[in-house]
């Protein structure tokens, strides 16, 4: 469902599409069951139709808030901020405060992305999801009783199967009842899972995206050292990798009250219910995540990603140079650094092979062969978890999370003025 971001017509027609579901549902059967007189037990009653309507009420309102609600945005009082133990986020050029990401779709650092959904053409963050789960909720209710009314009626055929059919429901009737069921059964299901997994996220206060930063984390972690215990990073330092707990599950109830803005239960579900904003100071809300400390510091999620780093040092020319040797091997007449390139060649032939000499006589070596991975790597699409989705099915930015690893086409000149250097205030401009 995620790639149905990537679909420019069915972006265009998400929300429009999601509208006529629910005036087809909800208000197509209603028209069916008050005036279709030959389908039993006859109209609705004025109890369960005002219920009805309201829920439908509640599903627009909530709707509506899903889709309008800005999903939130990073304002920054200086112009540079100094990024000294920050992600950075190189579209945004300015700091990547835990839990963000940036999403390709809205084009700015979103707080707590979950993912970007199609159907509300907009991202489910900090800000939106309190408004995105009591629409799944209300949405789910409707179903459920448009559900019952259609049991109802399709009982009562089943009671008169053996009655002549002329004293059944019309034809017109029979084929709109069946074409309300078979659509609501279909959406039934598919915003029921929706629900479970959306729950699901609120109790454990882990999102979409950390969900899958953490399978990956752990498929890591179960393979064991051998995928990365020699990767090193842009800066040429061997990188540490170790088990990490997700940090931000700190108990059932402080999990749902975090992401609901408020501790009043009775406003979770409330339609006109508020949202968590980002505080204007730079700190707090949305800038800073209380974690539950299982891990031995804070700020370490999310865990590293080894394809990422050793892309990135590989993409660094300077990681690994000796400007030493380039300066001798300058000197050089073209007869002397050709005779030495020649040595060179030979040495590392006779280097190979000794190493494939004595690799043979070990058994079920299991070869590794780089260049190989990289061919896998640029051939495929990157990590995938259990049920084949990637950061960029999320709405995440690949691009900018690539360049996060090594701003190998930024002139270092540049980082330290971006980084490091804290311009004057706006307000003093």
């Amino acid at each position: 469902m995620a790639g149905l971001n990537d679909v420019p017509f069915i972006k265009g027609l998400a929300v429009p599409s999601v509208c006529a579901l629910i005036t087809f549902l909800g208000y197509f059967s209603q028209f069916l069951f008050h005036n279709s007189t030959s389908l039993e037990p006859g109209p609705p009653s004025r109890r369960e139709t005002i219920i009805f309507n309201t829920l439908l009420f509640t599903l627009w309102l909530t709707y509506y808030r899903a889709v309008t609600v800005d999903p939130g945005r990073y304002i920054f009082k200086d112009r540079v901020i100094d990024a000294d133990g920050q992600r950075w986020c190189n579209k945004c050029a300015a700091p990547k405060p835990p839990r963000a990401h940036h999403c390709r779709h809205c084009a700015r650092c979103v707080p707590k992305m979950d993912h970007h959904c199609p159907w509300t053409r907009n991202c489910v963050s900090m800000t939106t999801f309190p408004h995105f789960l009591r629409f799944l909720v209300y949405t789910n209710i409707s179903l459920w009783m448009l559900g019952y009314f259609l049991w109802q009626r399709f009982s009562k055929i089943w009671e008169h199967r053996n009655l002549p059919a002329y004293l059944g429901p019309s034809l017109s009737g029979l084929i709109g009842l069946s074409l309300i069921a078979i659509v609501n059964f279909f959406t039934t299901v598919a915003l029921g899972i929706m629900l479970i997994n959306t729950v699901r996220s609120w109790i454990f206060n882990q999102t979409m995206i950390e969900g899958w930063e953490q399978e990956r984390h752990e498929a890591l972690m179960d393979k064991g050292p051998k995928d990365w215990w020699d990767i090193t990073g842009p800066d040429g330092e061997k990188v540490r990798f170790e088990r990490l707990e997700f940090p931000y599950d700190i108990g059932f109830f402080d999990n749902m009250a975090q992401a609901m803005g408020t501790r009043n239960m009775l406003m979770w579900f409330f339609p006109l219910g508020g949202n968590p904003t980002i505080a204007k100071d730079g700190t707090g809300s949305g800038w800073e995540w209380e974690e539950n400390g299982f891990n031995r510091v804070e700020g370490l999620w999310p865990p590293p990603d080894p394809d990422k780093i050793r892309r990135a040092a590989r993409g660094w020319p300077a990681a690994n140079r000796d400007y030493a040797e380039e300066l001798r091997q300058a000197s050089m007449s073209s007869s002397e650094f050709k005779a030495e390139f020649l040595k060179r060649k030979a040495d590392d032939e006779k280097r190979k092979r000794h190493l494939m000499a004595e690799l043979e006589e070990v058994d079920d070596y299991d070869m590794y062969d780089d260049e190989e991975y990289d061919r896998e790597f640029d051939q495929g699409l990157g990590w995938v978890n259990s049920d084949g989705d990637r950061l960029r099915d999320y709405g995440v930015d690949e691009e900018e999370s690539e360049a996060e690893a090594a701003d190998e086409d930024v002139p270092l000149a540049e980082l330290m003025r971006r980084r490091k250097v804290l311009q004057r205030d706006i307000s003093d401009d």
